[in-house]
């Protein structure tokens, strides 16, 4: 019985059927590269399709187990650049290439993407293939990570046998899609040229420094409004909000503007790349490094509090 149908049958008494007519129905968005754990689990045994598990704590690929044939992903070893500083950095495209070529990924490989943190995480991965030139065609993140899949299915504690060396060929990094600190220190610190929007995508409480973590200075970069893209996934699901949801959380944003994002290690703004893309933004840069370049840097500048030019910054 496939899974769809299964959940059309379950047994429901009528006060909860009723209930359930009542409700509110919930929508969340349909971008091309989402599919659903039934998609998955139709095509988990075709030859090219490789699902690559990226966890906030790895070790749970072992202990709580991983999607059978999963490949593990170590978020910041394989996703950044071991060698910098900050370590996330974007890595190397030969350096990147070689880890692809590891998880046994070729050219024409489907790729299949999840994590146990809405999306934020499989969003890092999305953004380095898409930054390196890989057919983004092929490539599925699975909305709602974990807990989509373990609605109806069973993850595997047993190690995934390696698979053969892939032979992907990466194109070098698209200038279009990043960005170094002197670009951001330049456009909006000093000229804050209106034709560029520098979005904070990190939580509230960092951009006003009221926390600070990974990194010695808190607050934000002057000139940086904050959106914080977990709130356009469903805390309860890990499921991406409707598209209306994501409109409005961005409503903020002109889509003639060219847009700069940052977080602190790397992962929230690649899902605020992912949503602005989906939501039409045709201009959309990371900053590499981010804050926690930026933030660690004690000769740049920052702003606390909620304004985005505070302080010196607002004359």
């Amino acid at each position: 019985m496939s899974h769809r149908l299964y959940r059309a049958v379950l047994p429901i008494g009528f006060a909860a059927l009723f209930a359930l007519a009542l409700a509110p129905v919930q929508t969340f968005a349909d971008p091309d590269f989402l599919v659903d754990a039934d998609w998955l689990a139709d095509g988990l045994d075709e030859e090219n399709l490789i699902v690559l598990e990226v966890r906030y704590h790895p070790h749970r690929f072992f202990t709580v187990g991983h999607i059978p044939g999963a490949v593990q992903v170590q978020r910041f070893k394989d996703l950044g650049d071991n060698e910098a500083s900050p370590i996330m950095r974007f890595p190397s495209r030969e350096t990147f290439q070689e880890t692809l070529r590891g998880w046994g990924v070729n050219d024409d490989s489907t790729l299949v993407i999840y994590d146990d943190s809405s999306t934020a995480l499989a969003a890092r991965l999305y953004f380095l293939l898409d930054l390196y030139g890989f057919d983004m065609d092929r490539v599925k993140i699975l909305d709602g990570g974990t807990l989509e899949w373990t609605g109806f299915n069973e993850l595997a504690t047993e190690p995934t046998p390696p698979k053969a060396p892939g032979t992907v060929t990466l194109m070098d990094a698209d200038p279009a899609l990043y960005i170094e600190w002197p670009a951001v220190y330049d456009d909006v610190v000093s000229r804050r040229d209106p034709n560029v929007v520098l979005l904070d995508a990190r939580p509230s409480d960092m951009y006003t420094g009221e926390v600070i973590r990974h990194s010695i200075m808190g607050g934000h970069i002057p000139g940086a409004i904050n959106i914080v893209s977990l709130d356009g996934v469903d805390g309860q699901t890990g499921k991406w909000r409707s598209d209306e949801s994501l409109a409005a959380l961005y409503a903020a944003i002109p889509k003639d503007k060219r847009i700069y994002v940052y977080c602190h290690d790397g992962f929230r703004m690649g899902l605020a790349y992912l949503q602005l893309k989906h939501l039409g933004y045709e201009d959309v840069r990371l900053y590499n490094g981010g804050w926690s370049h930026w933030g660690n840097e004690l000769t740049l500048p920052v702003v606390e509090g909620s304004e985005p030019y505070g302080g010196d910054f607002a004359l």
